[in-house]
């Protein structure tokens, strides 16, 4: 297969720059696979699963939200944030979870609301991928 350029970035850091065959990731419209020469696209990227291809294996990440844009020979991802399957802080993954469950459980403001409910879903991605992908 051929290689195409992927720059992944969050405003902390440039997570991953370099080339890959493949990206499989979930955006708002559903789940999108990646290839040299794609179509021009943009999409919103909720909290997901990154699968980037690397050599002959995928490595996955989590990503919190951000956007997508690709075009015929670069791919660039922005994200709140990402990390790697096996860099998740699972304690620290289940315990945003439990706070988040608590303050949906109070009465809210919508932005409040909306803000808890992103960190519960931020949380349970965290804890989904890196207990799918730890234990391969």
């Amino acid at each position: 297969m051929a290689l195409f350029s992927l720059k992944v970035v969050t405003p902390d850091k440039v997570f991953f720059d370099g080339e890959t065959e493949q990206v499989i990731l979930s955006t708002v419209c559903g789940e999108i696979g990646i290839l040299a020469r794609h179509e021009s696209y943009v999409s919103i990227l909720p909290p997901g699963p990154l699968r980037i291809k690397i050599g002959n294996e995928f490595k996955t990440a989590a990503i919190s939200q951000g956007l997508v844009k690709v075009s015929k020979d670069k791919t660039t991802i922005i994200a709140t944030s990402v990390e790697w399957h096996d860099e998740i802080d699972i304690k620290r993954a289940k315990e945003a979870e439990r706070k988040a469950r608590e303050a949906l459980s109070k009465k809210l403001n919508d932005l409040e609301f909306k803000q808890a409910e992103f960190k519960l879903k931020r949380a349970i991605n965290r804890i989904s991928i890196s207990s799918k992908y730890n234990n391969k």
